[in-house]
């Protein structure tokens, strides 16, 4: 199973399509958390995934934007598309019926 990390980079991937590099993934997370996503756990994760084959990634054209560095640029496969879907079901049943109402919860002033 996928780890949350994981998932939120697959879905951040999936949902920029052509435009799903490191910078961009990390910028889509750091939106949909509200926390910071450092460079490092980015691009372990996006080996890790490479690895288990649930993205491909290519380098795309060196940009002057970019000072002549090439983007890593990053494409969710099939298998990546069923894991991701797995998780987000798994989730969805475990949270089923759970009341997040963080007043009433025990040890909350």
């Amino acid at each position: 199973m996928l780890g949350e990390f994981e998932y939120l980079v697959l879905s951040a991937a999936s949902r920029l399509g052509d435009e799903a590099y490191g910078v961009t993934i990390r910028l889509a997370i750091e939106q949909a958390t509200k926390a910071n996503c450092s460079a490092g756990s980015l691009y372990t994760t996006l080996d890790r995934l490479e690895h288990k084959g649930l993205i491909k990634t290519a380098m795309g054209d060196p940009t002057p934007q970019r000072g002549g560095r090439p983007k890593r640029m990053v494409q969710v496969t099939g298998k990546g598309a069923r894991e991701a879907e797995a998780f987000y079901k798994a989730v969805l049943n475990a949270s089923r019926g759970a009341s997040w109402d963080t007043g009433n919860a025990e040890g909350t002033p």
